[in-house]
């Protein structure tokens, strides 16, 4: 088996394919220094939980001790391969400063303890706010990498057993937009497309969706099909020149905050040429006059110039939309983090609404998710909704949750919309959230504008619990601390971006005294002594299979039907997409391949809201809209952005993520291959910006804004002009000279992307955007050189409009086996 350094080309070697082939298998794996397959003891099921692309792989466990990991080559997301994070990611498990025991403040510090002191304490504190205040003391934020069975039972202790409305996840600041736009387009969360479409598209647009580092896998298969026989024509629509762009038939670098105009525009064009399916509109959409109406305003030369992109460039997009036979469009960050993103997302579902481009081999719409187990936090009612995709103000869907939980329906919060994270943090700051249970990540990271969040965090009448595997930013300011279990250390299911569900089974052991976060749920819920209305346990079950087993009769009939899967199903062979029941005992490749949707009154998950100022729509207003099980195309205007570049801050500054790190890096920093690969923040300027203001690669900037700002180094690369991009990774665990939890980072000037951005959202996801800031730049001091970006090289991708990146090497350490199955080798 070849070697290849997986740091320089993380997509590894091609195998090239044509259209309605196979993807060819190839087999990635890595096993630490010292360690042969003959000294593996057994392989654990599971799949990667460092991204949401799902990657199915096998843990190497040798002497209890995780040893490294090959990809399944049987499974239908990678068929054997991996990206650089499920390479090396696991390495984190092993880090000596993982969290092992309780930790409570005593005198203003940590200090460990056992796990009834914790417990009685957490469980103490939420009892005399449930006393003294009721359920709206209380408020539970989670995260997009827990299991299924978790997010389930904390599903049901906060809405069933507590009775509180404020429940939320991180993955409100990723993709909230993704579950917004399919409801409402469709009625309903799930993506109406597969990975597989892929195979078949000639066509793939790429809609703020940096796809070759964000997935890297889907990427590979991308770059496969561009290798082979007629291949796709790509369109990718982002302001940097990422490998995405330069592979692109046609790259538009939109200008930030437009996205709207630039949807209206294509939209236009669309329908102007006439590329739209009339028949499919007749029989399965309501909506499309308004639409007509709405983009006339947009031709093409005006979009053009809200965009500043060349309008023949646009129109050639257009063109290559309209007339596809077969079209692929995936959206992502730069949509769901800037200005109108729910709008410009819709917008995205309204194009293959006109075409008639949805439940077809190569016809699908992808809104991607961020992190790993975000579609799971949606289904089971961990990010607020009502678990089963059920309408919260939909007395019928309230009453059957109700019965599968044996509460009284007036038990289940559904009074009002349930409470987003920026408002929950709203309330925390003024003082009617008294109790914050935060599990599984680091809002003093990753949430906007961070001195505000600090000081909301710290506040003296705050109960702030932390679950997790480190002592992050925010477990420093905690007032308990919970060790938890992490991946490999604990079985449970996670269902990835195209509704691939997978089972991760324990491997080893987790250190010292840590639990795994249902075990905890588990004792909260006990010390809570949570009943149904019968007297029983309200949480019925003890281990995640059963928890499994209960999310499947509360799923039962619902969109994401899982009631024909089960833990034996998923051993051995290949994830299963949802909807899994009895008329699909093998799971469901596309949604709406019959052009019905889950859009009628009495079975939809939302009613919808007007994008552009978010105010709900009643039910009688839904009605009016009689959709009758079709699909309803939503219009909308273009607004500028609210706080565009002036004369102080005439930059744009947008956030992002890069190939190497995932969300605050607690585990990617601590895995050797990653954090050599991308050691430091960096901020990347346009060429042109760069000479006007006579910096050089490597220059030590200052990046500010209204509300704080960051340092760091220069990085000249292909992105527009005017446009600013800082990765959000970087906190300050590993730099403790460069924080104090109290007072932030020193001088008011940190690593973190979010010192500097806006707390503002979008009025329909209630998603943060973190894209669309204005800021100024000034010089701190001449620097160093940077490291060239670490991908790509000419190897890892077709030659495209743009040239190449410089590779940078990941050492011998950082190389991985790739096999090739003899079946579909590389040609």
């Amino acid at each position: 088996m070849p070697k290849v350094d997986r740091i320089a080309e993380p997509w590894g070697t091609r195998t090239p394919y044509g259209p309605g082939e196979e993807w060819p298998v190839r087999v990635d794996r890595f096993l630490q220094d010292g360690v042969g397959e003959q000294d593996v003891e057994r392989w654990a099921q599971s799949a990667s939980i460092l991204h949401s692309n799902g990657d199915a792989l096998d843990i190497a466990v040798s002497d209890g001790r995780i040893v490294g990991v090959r990809g399944r080559a049987a499974d239908r997301v990678n068929r054997g391969r991996l990206g650089p994070k499920d390479l090396y990611g696991w390495q984190a498990n092993h880090s000596a400063d993982r969290l092992t025991r309780p930790l409570v403040r005593e005198g203003g510090r940590l200090v460990e303890c056992d796990w009834d002191t914790a417990m009685d304490r957490v469980a103490g504190r939420a009892k005399e706010l449930l006393a003294e205040q009721g359920p709206s003391a209380l408020a539970f934020y989670t995260t997009g990498q827990l299991f299924l069975e978790e997010y389930y039972t904390l599903g049901l202790i906060a809405h069933g057993g507590i009775g509180t409305n404020h429940v939320d996840g991180n993955t409100r600041l990723c993709t909230a937009t993704a579950a917004a736009a399919l409801k409402e387009s469709f009625g309903s969360d799930g993506q109406p497309g597969s990975y597989a479409d892929v195979d078949h598209a000639d066509v793939i647009a790429l809609y703020g969706h940096n796809v070759a580092e964000t997935q890297t896998v889907l990427w590979a298969r991308i770059l496969d099909r561009l290798a082979g026989p007629n291949p796709p024509a790509l369109i990718c629509v982002d302001p940097r020149e990422t490998p995405a762009a330069r592979a692109a038939a046609v790259h538009l670098a939109n200008r930030p905050g437009t996205n709207v105009a630039l949807m209206n525009g294509l939209l236009n064009e669309i329908i102007a040429n006439g590329w739209i399916d009339e028949d499919y509109l007749r029989d399965h959409v309501v909506g499309f006059e308004e639409l007509r109406e709405r983009v006339a305003d947009y031709p093409a030369e005006e979009a053009a110039r809200i965009c500043d992109v060349p309008v023949a460039r646009l129109r050639e997009a257009a063109r290559l939309i309209g007339t596809a036979r077969r079209l692929l469009s995936t959206v992502l960050q730069g949509f769901y983090q800037s200005h109108q993103a729910t709008a410009a997302s819709v917008q995205v579902n309204n194009v293959h609404l006109v075409r008639g481009m949805l439940g077809r081999p190569g016809c699908g719409v992808l809104q991607m998710n961020g992190q790993p187990t975000a579609q799971n936090t949606r289904e089971c009612g961990a990010d607020g909704d009502l678990p089963g995709f059920r309408n919260w103000s939909n007395d019928a869907h309230v009453a059957e949750l109700a019965r599968i939980w044996n509460v009284d329906q007036l038990a289940i919060p559904h009074y009002s919309p349930p409470t987003h994270a920026m408002q929950m943090f709203r309330y925390v700051e003024e003082g009617s959230i008294r109790f914050l249970y935060v599990s599984g990540t680091n809002p003093a990271v990753s949430m906007p504008e961070l001195h505000r969040i600090r000081s909301i965090l710290a506040q003296e009448r705050l109960f702030l619990v932390v679950q997790d595997i480190f002592l992050s930013e925010t477990a420093e300011l905690a007032d308990v601390v919970l060790p938890a279990a992490t991946w490999g250390e604990k079985t449970g299911t996670f269902t990835n971006a195209d509704r691939t569900v997978h089972l991760s089974e324990k491997a080893v052991d987790p250190p010292g005294e840590a639990r795994p976060d249902l075990d905890i749920f588990l004792d909260f819920a006990r010390r809570l002594d949570l009943r149904d209305k019968d007297g029983a346990p309200l949480v019925k079950w003890s281990d995640p299979e059963g928890a499994f087993e209960g999310w499947k009769e509360c799923s039962r009939g619902r969109p994401c039907d899982y009631t024909g899967l089960s833990y034996e199903k998923l051993r051995g062979g290949s994830g299963v997409q949802w909807p899994c029941d009895e008329a699909h005992p093998d799971g469901t490749e596309r949604l709406y391949a019959d052009g019905a949707f889950w859009s009628a009154p009495e079975v939809c998950e939302d009613y919808g809201r007007d994008l552009v100022t978010g105010a709900p729509l009643s039910p009688t207003e839904y009605k009016a809209l009689n959709p009758e099980g079709r699909a309803v195309i939503k219009a909308a205007e273009y607004i500028p952005p609210h706080e565009p570049p002036d004369e102080e801050f005439p930059f744009a500054l947008t956030t992002g993520r890069t190939l190497y790190h995932f969300h605050t890096r607690t585990k990617t920093a601590r895995a050797p291959q990653l954090q050599r690969a991308a050691p430091e923040v960096w901020v990347e300027m346009a060429a042109a910006d760069a000479e006007r203001l006579g910096f050089a690669e490597g220059d030590l900037l200052e990046v500010a804004t209204r509300r704080g700002g960051v340092q760091a180094r220069l990085r000249v690369g292909g992105i527009r002009d005017g446009v600013l991009f800082l990765p959000f990774h970087y906190g300050y665990w590993d730099r403790p000279d460069a924080y104090d939890p109290e007072k932030g980072p020193d001088k008011g000037m940190g690593r973190a992307a979010n010192e500097a951005t806006v707390t503002d959202w979008d009025p329909v996801s209630k998603q943060p955007l973190f894209k669309t800031a204005a800021a100024r730049v000034s010089l701190v001091e001449r620097g160093r050189g940077l490291p060239a970006p670490a991908p790509t090289t000419t190897a890892s991708w077709p030659a495209g409009p743009g040239g190449e990146v410089p590779a940078t090497r990941g050492g011998a350490e950082a190389e991985a086996e790739e096999s090739v199955a003899a079946s579909g080798g590389a040609r």
